[in-house]
């Protein structure tokens, strides 16, 4: 695997996009959730594309694996964190759907490449 390989991953590009909207919605939480939702969103959301990169220049498909499993944790902890912050009235709807939707476009490829792995494991 080359170096930069994992910045070509459609999982790796829509999670630094997910990254990004979630940085974008999360300025609009409360000031006195900056140390509390605001951050544990924002750890998630950068902890996705990083995992990602992280697993991929491992190069042992079971190591890539466990970090694609940590990054589909923080995707979907992610999508907690903005349900609650939707009940919580600290984004719009609109804004929790937006991001549902991002997370959901970034779920698919992630799990692709989880399945991908798992063959490859099972065939060794």
């Amino acid at each position: 695997m080359s170096e930069s390989t994992y910045r070509t991953l459609v999982a790796w590009q829509r999670a630094i996009t997910l990254a990004i909207e979630v940085y974008t919605i999360s300025k609009t939480f409360p000031d006195d959730e900056r140390f509390g939702l605001t951050q544990q969103i924002r750890r998630c959301a950068v902890s996705i594309p990083s995992n990602i990169a992280e697993g991929r220049r491992r190069g042992a498909p079971r190591d890539y694996r466990r970090f694609l499993h940590l990054a589909r944790g923080s995707l979907y902890e992610i999508d907690t964190h903005i349900e609650l912050a939707e009940h919580l009235g600290y984004c719009s709807g609109d804004d929790a759907s937006q991001l549902q939707m991002a997370i959901a476009q970034t779920a698919r490829p992630l799990q692709g490449l989880i399945a991908a792995l798992d063959r490859k494991i099972g065939d060794e």
